[in-house]
């Protein structure tokens, strides 16, 4: 891989920041997509989570109509849309839709986890087993929806994706382990390592990958990317106020206690026993954060660790004009606009 010349691109959960309603969270989120559009990212993929009072991003397919509509060069994707929650045909008609509004500029980046609770989960979808091969007859529908093909003798046979277009969304497989990797490999899609959610093991997952990759019809060779939590900033105090809130939240969802808006100085005097202290310190392998030169050299290092040439940045933050700030930092330092 070519780590002299990184791509950069976005993940974004629509995130809601203490004292600002959902309407505005997306609202920043459509805001972002034109700011990192005109900084020359690759791509700009938001996620689904449901049930919680922190993020306000559920539907990624309803989103995405809108975010193509106020970009125009970006790629624009799931990150992703969660297939227990959803029927394969659906899927394909969400992003077949999709391909008609903005043709070679879709992707459809799928996940195996429900983004939710359980009970949560089993409301979305009430026939929902959680069965690994459930997902992986998912991915084999998707492909014949995609492509207008059928096994003879099922129902899929006689169905078609609707509306009919001439392009195919651009597929990936979201992934915190290895299991996932696998199945990209075997369905020759892109592979998205999650490291915010898993900060080890990655490297050696995307090595399976492209050592099991099959080509398909979508794809010829193997396309892998990494995502992680990144804050830029030229201010180190913000930087350690960011870093102090990162530890917080994820110590609260690890004790079940959801993942509520809170502020630096709601939890600046937080005080953590032993065993959260060595979470803290598990968890922050998830997290890159600092100043910009230090920024570049740490993507850099990730980049070369996982022989990538793409990285998804993550950034969650107190103030919406830091968030827009670390997203031109990083823009500056790997010269997207050069």
């Amino acid at each position: 891989m070519n780590t002299n010349n990184i791509r950069l691109s976005v993940l974004d959960q629509s995130p809601i920041r203490k004292g600002v309603t959902a309407e505005q969270a997306i609202q920043e989120t459509i805001a972002l997509a034109k700011h990192t559009d005109q900084l020359g990212y690759t791509r700009f993929w938001v996620s689904e989570h449901h049930n919680t009072g922190s993020l306000a991003g559920s539907t990624p397919e309803v989103l995405l109509a809108y975010l193509a509509s106020q970009t125009k060069n970006i790629r624009i994707g799931s990150g992703g849309v969660m297939m227990p929650n959803h029927s394969a045909l659906k899927v394909a008609e969400n992003f077949r839709m999709l391909e008609a509004l903005a043709p070679g500029r879709i992707d459809l980046g799928m996940g195996r986890a429900p983004g939710t609770d359980r009970i949560t989960a089993s409301m979305l979808n009430p026939s929902n087993q959680f069965r690994e091969q459930d997902f992986i007859e998912q991915l084999y529908e998707l492909n014949n929806y995609f492509h207008d093909r059928g096994d003879p003798g099922t129902p899929q046979l006689k169905i078609r994706a609707i509306p009919q277009v001439q392009t195919v969304p651009d597929m990936w497989l979201l992934s915190s382990s290895g299991q996932s990797g696998l199945f990209a490999a075997h369905f020759g899609m892109g592979l998205s390592f999650a490291h915010f959610i898993n900060p080890f093991g990655g490297p050696e997952a995307v090595a399976m990958y492209r050592d099991k990759f099959q080509p398909s019809a979508d794809k010829a060779t193997a396309q892998a990317n990494v995502a992680i939590f990144v804050f830029c900033s030229e201010d180190k105090e913000k930087i350690r106020q960011h870093q102090a809130l990162m530890d917080y939240r994820f110590n609260q969802f690890e004790k079940g206690g959801g993942l509520s808006p809170v502020s630096y100085d709601d939890i600046k005097d937080v005080e953590y026993s032993a065993a959260e202290m060595d979470r803290i310190k598990y968890n922050r392998a998830r997290v890159i954060a600092g100043t910009p030169s230090e920024i570049k050299l740490k993507l850099t290092w990730l980049a070369e660790d996982y022989k990538v040439d793409e990285i998804i940045a993550i950034t969650i933050t107190e103030d919406f004009e830091d968030r827009l700030n670390s997203y031109s930092l990083l823009a500056e330092q790997f010269g997207l606009r050069d």
